[in-house]
């Protein structure tokens, strides 16, 4: 039987009423090239247990949102949002769950800082186009697309990453450097107990890690490989990495 992993998803609002949403690209690339089964997890906290659903799952993904996380959750104030409590509330509890029992826990993007924040990391906020560095960011870097860019050109707005050598993603891949989209505000600050860098921006700033923390392994990422999945081998290499760590094989 095919694994079965959890992908979180977001409060939007459909006309008058709020619903539970993931973007179908998650969960596209998740089944066909992690070959798995997917079960969608809704952020509403009321009667709901982490504990219970994730001893049935085989793993958590979690997905990219609008929203940012709070900054009370990682010790800052103030931010700019959208936020999403129930999001918050329910993602954190599931990924602190899911450690403790020993089972992958993938993060793209916002989940990536979700991750990072439950392992005791803080974020930045200050990343995006016209950052404090000069409107290109550090180092002539820019982590998003200028403000106005239509939807689909955001995810044109690419740059390069370093990959740590000996890494997850340095085994996977085969080669030092990868190419990857860049469409987030904020990034990893500090980075969170048990994490090891797998890549970094031009900038210094941490754009992959991994861990293994007690049998759990865990591997996030600030770009966005379910983005045109299937035009890209590299992107697909991601979620075969997570099909692995479903059927307890590990990492490297």
């Amino acid at each position: 039987m095919k694994p079965v992993v959890g992908i979180m998803a977001c409060n939007r609002a459909v006309g008058v009423e709020n619903a539970h949403a993931v973007m179908e690209r998650y969960v596209r690339a998740a089944i066909t090239y992690g070959d798995c089964h997917a079960l969608l997890i809704p952020p509403l906290t009321d009667n709901f247990s982490s504990a219970a659903l994730t001893a049935r799952l085989d793993g958590l993904m979690l997905t990219g949102s609008p929203s940012n996380v709070q900054s009370s959750l990682y010790g800052s104030e103030g931010g700019e949002g959208p936020f999403d409590e129930g999001r918050d509330a329910v993602s954190l509890g599931m990924i602190e769950c899911m450690i403790n029992l020993g089972k992958p826990v993938f993060g793209i993007c916002r989940g990536f800082q979700e991750i990072n924040v439950v392992l005791g990391g803080s974020l930045r906020r200050d990343v995006g186009f016209g950052a404090a560095n000069g409107a290109n960011g550090a180092n002539g870097i820019s982590h998003h697309a200028p403000d106005g860019t239509e939807f689909h050109a955001q995810f044109e707005h690419y740059h390069d990453v370093a990959l740590t050598a000996g890494g997850v993603l340095d085994s996977a891949y085969g080669r030092d450097h990868l190419r990857v989209n860049s469409v987030h505000y904020q990034g990893v600050e500090r980075l969170g107990e048990g994490l090891s860098v797998e890549a970094t921006a031009p900038d210094g700033l941490i754009e992959a890690f991994s861990a293994n923390i007690s049998g759990s392994q865990v591997l996030g990422v600030q770009w966005h490989p379910e983005w045109q999945a299937e035009k890209h081998s590299d992107s697909q290499a991601y979620f075969r990495l997570m099909g692995q760590a479903l059927r307890g094989m590990p990492l490297r």
